[in-house]
């Protein structure tokens, strides 16, 4: 069985002020997918523990996931660190720049100095999208960069999980509606509670005032998911899909 660790950085957890949810919303998705976890620590936003942590972790375990500390402020150095740990430099990479851009009115045009720190990843590492607010995370040999806020978190951990233990390939197929999440809410939960095998879910977007959301289907079955995926698309009238 895979083993894994959560490392959960941040020094508003450690003074009581912010309650972690991330640790054991990732635990229990660990579980599904038959990953045995190990080890859940909370370390302060320093550099060098952040750093040693890290590589003791990523030496023993199968998997590390960290969460907390990729974000626009001073404080914000969990790149820096595991850049590091992996002795390689850390770079403003332009497909991170394009995917922040993406959640800005202006695009480009707002991304600030600060904004900028988000698309700093390490060299060699591939992203993590985030639907939530732009900003990836990402992954360098077996440890997994997540952002601290549950929200973004939650959506990370969805972009991932299917991919660790599992030795099926899983397959994926998005459909466009161009509706409020909480106009087809209701639908779609009807949908997962049917088809509890199957990964469904949603993805609000607003692009230039124009709202949406991606019903994201996932599974190993590829004749189950297009059975699935046909009849949710008979649901919306003119869909876009991909």
């Amino acid at each position: 069985m895979k083993t894994a660790s959560i490392i959960i950085i941040g020094n508003e957890i450690l003074s009581g002020r912010t309650l972690d949810t991330n640790s054991n919303y990732l635990a229990k998705m660990l579980a599904e997918r038959g990953i045995s976890l190990q080890e859940v620590r909370v370390i302060p936003d320093v550099h060098g523990i952040i750093k040693g942590v890290v590589n003791n972790e990523a030496s023993l375990k199968d998997y590390v996931f960290t969460s907390g500390g990729i974000g626009p402020t001073h404080d914000d150095i969990t790149a820096e660190a595991i850049a590091s740990s992996f002795d390689v430099p850390l770079l403003v990479r332009d497909d991170a720049v394009e995917l922040l851009a993406m959640h800005y009115k202006n695009g480009k045009k707002d991304l600030n100095a600060a904004r900028l720190r988000m698309a700093r990843i390490p060299e060699g590492a591939s992203l993590i999208e985030n639907k939530v607010s732009g900003a990836p995370g990402f992954v360098i040999k077996n440890v997994y960069v997540m952002a601290g806020v549950p929200e973004v978190f939650e959506a990370m951990v969805q972009e991932i999980i299917l991919d660790l233990g599992s030795v099926c390939p899983i397959i994926s197929k998005t459909i466009k509606v161009f509706k409020r999440e909480s106009e087809i809410s209701e639908l779609i939960w009807n949908y997962a509670d049917r088809y509890k095998e199957i990964s469904i879910g949603s993805y609000p977007f607003n692009n230039s005032e124009t709202f949406g959301v991606e019903i994201v289907l996932r599974h190993t079955d590829q004749i189950l998911l297009n059975k699935v995926f046909n009849e949710i698309l008979t649901e919306f009238s003119e869909p876009k899909t991909n």
